[in-house]
């Protein structure tokens, strides 16, 4: 057990995040159906020590089922969070250490049958030691089992969320944990894909942790307990509530005038007293909850992503959200994941586009900048899911229009775009440092110019400012 850290029964798990359970009937296996009561072992062909034999593994199942009051490693019923109907995974890590085998695949796999028959998102508690060494390659290939079940609820456009509980660590880290559309996981708990006692000798501990997984991109939040069920309630809310209307776009919150010259638009958007993205989310959106990281190692805190509740009408959006920093390969994959999930789910998307460019340093390059800028922009292309963009600041070249939506972008009157920053569109044309004003005429980066190029469809104002 990791130090200081609680870990929950399946059970306490439950009672936890809800006060209703209701146990799905366990699986029914070949015989039973025609009506001869089996075990899942002898539907198989298995002795009493399952399919390897494994001598004392029936003897061990019977200790851990005395112990904990559970007959497997986990615990699947329907329940009401927050005040949605949610499938509920839970494991039992008393049991065997939480361990993967043919009757723990028989079970996740009604579970999530069911949850695609009911149309029930999917909430897994995870805790877990890996797949059960009794029972061999026939409990590692159920990991391929729960992946197909996970896509198969993934394309049913069905939500599924992960707790990760200590600890999480093996082949269920790597399918129903990380697998999850969001990933929670509690203060201090262990998670990693090699557990406590496979790890190499000199590894640091605090690589495996919840914390260091939150930094690397692979969980979404760290959560503690007393909070779990309200952030788990309102997630469920967020994600289970598509919407075919597309996002309106914000009115701007400055009352600004339209800039008389390029340059005057440089100026307004790079202004310090200018409104940022936090403003027009706080303007627009209730009960907001943040996705984070690319789960692919790196995160970036120039890119906001996630759910609220639109104030005007109470609708589920989602939305991607520049910060004005120059964005990171990591911000526009979550961004681009971001996108992916709301078009899955049919939730609308709103993109608020603000940033000098893509951020162009060496380290940049390494991460992949290209690749994850190309990802967002085929990620916007492919949405069936309607995609609103609004223009709140800075819109450098690519970095900017990768999250921009063809034929639905705004501006606001504090804002500009450009094919690159008139500075450097002036160094490439090898002019003077002096002639970055006239450039950025030359350019036609205001708002105004915008409309007239068709590259926007209108400017937005401030609510007192609209007729």
């Amino acid at each position: 057990m990791t130090e200081g850290v609680p870990r929950y029964t399946a059970r306490e798990m439950i009672d936890l995040v809800t006060s209703g359970f209701t146990a799905l009937t366990g699986p029914v296996g070949p015989a039973s159906r025609a009506g001869t009561a089996s075990t899942a072992s002898s539907v198989r062909g298995y002795g009493p020590d399952g399919p390897l034999s494994w001598q004392g593994y029936e003897a061990s199942r019977a200790r851990a089922a005395a112990r904990t009051g559970e007959e497997e490693s986990v615990v699947c019923g329907t329940a009401t969070v927050g005040g949605t109907a949610t499938v509920l995974i839970s494991f039992e890590f008393g049991f065997l250490g939480g361990s993967l085998g043919e009757r723990t695949g028989d079970r996740l796999e009604a579970a999530y049958a069911y949850a695609r028959e009911h149309r029930l998102p999917v909430v897994s508690l995870v805790a877990t030691g890996g797949s059960r060494m009794q029972e061999g390659m026939r409990a590692l290939v159920q990991l391929q089992r729960v992946a197909r079940q996970s896509t198969l609820t993934r394309e049913a456009g069905l939500p599924q969320i992960a707790v990760l509980r200590d600890p999480t660590t093996g082949g269920g880290w790597a399918t129903l944990g990380a697998g999850a559309d969001v990933v929670l996981a509690l203060p201090g708990a262990q998670v990693g894909f090699a557990g406590s006692r496979v790890r190499p000798p000199d590894a640091d501990p605090a690589a495996y942790t919840a914390e260091a997984q939150l930094a690397a991109g692979a969980v979404d939040a760290v959560v503690p307990p007393a909070e779990l069920p309200g952030l788990l309630g309102l997630w469920l809310h967020l994600l289970s509530r598509p919407s075919a209307e597309p996002v309106p776009p914000p009115p701007a919150l400055a009352d600004t005038d339209l800039p008389a010259t390029g340059w005057g638009a440089v100026g307004n958007a790079r202004s310090s007293q200018r409104p940022h993205a936090t403003a027009y989310l706080d303007a627009c959106l209730d009960r907001r909850a943040e996705i984070s990281g690319d789960r692919c190692g790196g995160t970036d805190d120039g890119m906001l992503c996630g759910f609220g509740v639109l104030k005007d009408g109470g609708r589920t959006v989602a939305y991607a959200a520049q910060t004005g920093t120059a964005t990171r390969p990591a911000g526009y994959r979550t961004a681009a994941r971001l996108i992916r999930l709301a078009d899955r789910l049919r939730i609308p998307v709103l993109t608020l586009v603000d940033t000098p460019g893509a951020a162009n340093d060496a380290e940049a390059e390494r991460q992949g900048a290209g690749a994850a800028i190309a990802d967002v922009f085929g990620a916007v292309a492919a949405a069936g899911t309607p995609v609103t963009t609004l223009l709140i600041g800075e819109g450098g070249s690519g970095g900017a229009l990768a999250l921009a939506a063809p034929d639905n972008t705004w501006a606001t009157p504090d804002s500009y775009f450009s094919v690159i920053a008139p500075e450097l569109a002036a160094a490439i044309l090898k002019r003077p440092p002096g002639e970055a004003r006239t450039t950025a005429d030359q350019l036609r980066i205001r708002p105004q110019d915008l409309v007239d190029l068709g590259v926007v469809r209108g400017i937005v104002r401030p609510l007192k400012s609209q007729p």
